[in-house]
């Protein structure tokens, strides 16, 4: 399509948006509210005006938590050097005012559970936690270990780490092939019961596995990648497993490690050590380059809907199903604000069904893990 065409489309497309009704309860998007005068002020001006009680909810369970979440990991692990304590408690906080409920984590996110336990302990009743078990790397292998006793042991000790007698949603964070899933689903069944565990949770898991685990112990929630640029799940029967048994799907990555905000490009460097982006084929310097194709595909969409590219990122995922909770990562303020902005944009279905078939015509470049690492070879199992 033309880029004069396509500006004809969005802005049809944003009047008739603006005739739909505003959020549901549970699940829907709201109106595309009038412009402001630029991307950036749209999203503060968005965000400061969303309260605790306006931000719309999705269905976990018997809870509801926030549409977006906030993934918690790149605050003490896995993307560069931690940030500094005090100043990860304050955006936590500011996100609880925003209203955001949902907070994730995982015992393998080293140093997280403990940052959590501190910020939320004022808010463990307003506020739902997940966290996740089984993904283990001693000495740099990773390894998984969803054994009856192992489970018990990384509850108990994520329970100390959070400072709680309760997790919201506990989450398989790998399939173990050496344990039957059912097994597991058990498991997560008698801490259901015990009062432990409020919600199962299962990530990256094969709509089979997913399938198993759900005839044992309702499965609440699947934890699974998902982006404009990463939409595997579309085709692999995960998200139509998921909706048909009632699984809300909690997409991690929604931005793609930060390629779906238009901040990165092939001059983007990644701490050697610290940051496993810089161990993944995706964000290496020739694929950096040739993403951008994407970016600026997004990018266009997001000048006719006064946004910006983060906001069209997430606001499509929360346009795809309304069982699906976006949590993205972020450790600045700007930004937690700036992604709250997509809560207000809207997609008639015949844009949606636009950028459909274009995106099918964007090639990616880059796996998202290095080919039969023990990354790439622990999903969709």
């Amino acid at each position: 399509m033309k880029d004069s065409n396509r500006r004809d489309f969005f802005k049809t497309g944003a009047v008739i948006a603006a005739s739909i009704a505003s959020f549901s309860a549970v699940g829907g998007l709201g109106t595309l509210n009038a412009a402001d005068s630029s991307a950036q002020q749209g999203a503060q001006k968005g965000a400061k005006n969303i309260s605790p009680a306006t931000l719309p909810q999705r269905k976990v369970g018997d809870f509801t938590i926030s549409a977006l979440g906030l993934g918690c990991m790149g605050m003490t692990h896995g993307h560069g050097e931690p940030r500094d304590k005090r100043a990860m408690i304050r955006l936590i906080h500011e996100a609880i005012e925003l209203g955001i409920t949902y907070f994730d984590s995982a015992e393998a996110y080293i140093g997280n559970e403990e940052l959590l336990a501190e910020a939320l302990k004022p808010y463990r009743t307003k506020v739902k936690i997940g966290t996740k078990f089984g993904l283990y790397y001693p000495f740099g292998k990773q390894m998984q270990d969803s054994s009856k006793k192992a489970i018990l042991r990384a509850l108990d000790a994520s329970l100390k780490r959070l400072n709680t007698d309760y997790v919201d949603i506990y989450t398989r964070h790998r399939v173990d092939t050496d344990i039957q899933m059912q097994e597991v689903a058990s498991t997560i069944g008698e801490l259901i019961k015990a009062g432990k565990v409020r919600a199962f949770g299962l990530s990256e898991a094969g709509a089979q596995s997913i399938k198993k685990a759900h005839s044992v112990t309702p499965v609440n929630a699947l934890q699974s990648h998902y982006a404009m640029s990463f939409r595997e799940v579309e085709s692999n029967e995960i998200l139509k497993t998921c909706e048909n048994l009632g699984i809300a799907f909690v997409a991690y990555s929604p931005l793609d490690r930060g390629l779906l905000t238009g901040k990165m490009n092939e001059n983007t460097t990644f701490h050697k050590t610290l940051d496993m982006r810089a161990n993944f084929p995706r964000y290496t310097k020739e694929n950096l380059a040739k993403n951008q194709a994407i970016v600026k595909f997004i990018a266009n969409i997001a000048k006719e809907k006064n946004a910006t590219i983060a906001q069209i990122a997430l606001a499509w995922l929360l346009a795809q199903k309304d069982f699906i909770i976006p949590i993205p990562e972020t450790t600045n303020p700007a930004h937690l604000k700036e992604n709250l902005g997509a809560l207000k944009i809207s997609f008639s279905k015949a844009e949606l069904s636009q950028i459909a078939s274009e995106l099918k015509n964007i090639p990616i470049f880059g796996d998202r893990y290095p080919p039969n690492s023990d990354a790439a070879r622990s999903v969709g199992l």
